[in-house]
């Protein structure tokens, strides 16, 4: 009988662990497990997406969707998970979807008894789900957070407390390594959170000194005394030092996210921000909400930055933001709350470009980047698709739905999940939906 030798064995052994390895990281890349993509800043590595759809060409299912919310869709795996609330916030939970056929897989619905004010154009589902391929984490606001298996098990659950202001919420949680971080608020009580992922324990918390409930009930406050961070954080790894960095009113700080203490702060931002902080490793860009000033300033240093690595500020004339940009070669992408796209550079806040994009429109949610390309959706339904290009506004698509949103688009092995006001669409090339597809969506209704 012929012997082995060992060191085929052991060659065929090494590579058969890096495929596995390699098919692991493929399968792990195809997944967006979080509010903005898999490096919380709208790019992935995927290299296309469908470029054109509509209500019937490209839609592989569509379904209903049980409740509004402006939650963005995760995909994890063959699992897409969304947010939704129903009866005015009394009833909050979050949807699980086969991604193949859009069949419902499983749902946790939460009650809530209390009060809690939000903006019509905000419903009771402003926050994105996050997951490490295992687990999945959602915030209902004065709700609780809530942490369950991906086959829909509660593993445990957390009050943080209410929260008060006008606008409602829309900060989502996120997960790095073994840890949740949560920038809960706006309102009294508001405050950065790391919480143990396995458990729900509160590792650091820091609050806001200059949280206050925002009732407003008459509309008497006055607009300069409106505070509030809805900004998700933003998870910068420099060299030596991993930096948990948010906007918050009045300074985009960079806290440790081992302990929670303060690495750095820059002033220069007003009271409100909604926009997550842009960075690209060496410059960082931040934005405050309601036409408040934009700055931008380079990594490095401790403590109040504001004088030495502040490097552009701009205080009037600002638009409106919601959503958040991309970042691509030293520039950043954007388009505004009056449907403005610009591109800028990081370093110097100067504009290589700024334009109307074609078909009007508000835009809250944020942008996308699939290779060459850049995803902007209106409230109004449109996505309109432009090119990465630094020298002018390069329109390559308009794709109209029936319905508006404020969710931002999730992109997957070549697929696009898209929510609407009351649909969820999985968008994919080569795909019709007609018989077959309307059978799908019977098929996710029962």
């Amino acid at each position: 009988m012929r012997r082995p030798n060992p060191r085929l064995s052991l060659f065929f052994g090494l590579r058969l662990i890096a495929s596995l390895a390699a098919i692991a990281q493929l399968a792990s890349a195809a997944d967006w497990p979080c509010f903005r993509g898999p490096n919380h800043d709208g790019t992935t590595t995927e290299a296309k997406a469908p470029l054109t759809w509509s209500e019937k060409e490209h839609v592989a299912w569509r379904i209903d969707l049980p409740g509004s919310g402006n939650s963005s869709p995760i995909v994890v795996g063959d699992k897409v998970l969304v947010a939704a609330a129903l009866e005015k916030g009394a009833k909050r939970g979050l949807w699980c979807y086969d991604r193949a056929t859009g069949k419902e897989l499983w749902k946790q619905v939460v009650d809530f008894a209390g009060t809690e004010p939000t903006h019509n154009t905000n419903p009771y589902a402003g926050s994105t789900p996050a997951s490490d391929g295992r687990r999945v984490v959602v915030w209902h606001s004065s709700a609780g957070l809530y942490c369950y298996a991906l086959d829909g098990k509660e593993l445990w659950r957390r009050d943080l407390g209410s929260f008060k202001h006008i606008w409602g919420y829309g900060s989502s949680p996120v997960i790095h390594e073994d840890r949740v971080f949560l920038n809960a608020g706006p309102g009294k009580g508001a405050a950065l959170l790391a919480l143990e992922l396995a458990s729900g324990k509160t590792i650091w918390s820091v609050e806001d000194p200059d949280g206050t409930d925002d009732n407003n009930p008459k509309g008497t406050t006055p607009r300069s005394k409106w505070i509030g961070s809805w900004s998700t954080p933003l998870m910068i790894k420099t060299p030596g030092q991993a930096q948990l960095v948010v906007n918050q009113p009045g300074a985009v700080v960079a806290y440790d996210p081992g302990d929670g203490k303060v690495l750095w702060r820059c002033e220069g931002l007003d009271s409100l921000s909604y926009s997550d902080t842009h960075s690209d490793g060496t410059y960082v860009v931040a934005m405050g909400g309601y036409q408040g000033p934009a700055l931008g300033l380079k990594l490095g240093g401790s403590g109040d930055i504001t004088a030495t690595n502040r490097l552009w500020l701009t205080e009037k004339g600002n638009p409106q933001r919601i959503g958040s940009g991309v970042i691509v070669a030293g520039n950043l992408y954007l388009v505004n709350d009056n449907g403005i796209a610009q591109c800028f550079d990081l370093a110097t806040g100067k504009d290589h470009w700024k334009t109307r994009l074609p078909g009007g429109g508000k835009y809250w949610t944020s942008l996308v980047k699939v290779g060459d390309r850049l995803y902007a959706t209106s409230q109004q339904g449109t996505t309109t698709v432009f090119a990465v290009n630094a020298e002018k506004l390069e329109v390559l698509a308009e794709n109209k739905l029936d319905e508006g949103t404020n969710a931002t688009l999730a992109v997957s092995n070549g697929e696009i999940f898209l929510r609407t006001t009351n649909r969820l669409y999985c968008i994919k090339e080569q795909a019709t939906c007609s018989a077959s597809c309307i059978a799908r969506e019977l098929t996710a209704r029962q």
